[in-house]
């Protein structure tokens, strides 16, 4: 069970948790004790011990966004 006490973030922890649930069913190495645990709990836990962190967002540069165009 996870201590939501410890979490400043829970909807952050959740988003980087799953990320990182589907980099590890891609084939990603786990970078802790896998056990005989799921992925997604293996995912909750590299993200508790810090062992992978999500990344902030990076909005493209105004140039490269893609700007849709009108139908016709």
């Amino acid at each position: 069970m996870i201590d939501r006490s410890k979490l400043p973030n829970t909807f952050a922890f959740v988003v980087a948790a799953g990320a990182r649930a589907r980099q590890l069913l891609a084939g990603s190495t786990p970078r802790v004790d896998v056990g005989d645990h799921k992925t997604t709990t293996v995912a909750a836990r590299e993200v508790l011990v810090g062992a992978v962190e999500a990344l902030p967002y990076v909005a493209p540069p105004p140039d490269e966004q893609i700007v849709p165009t009108p139908a016709e």
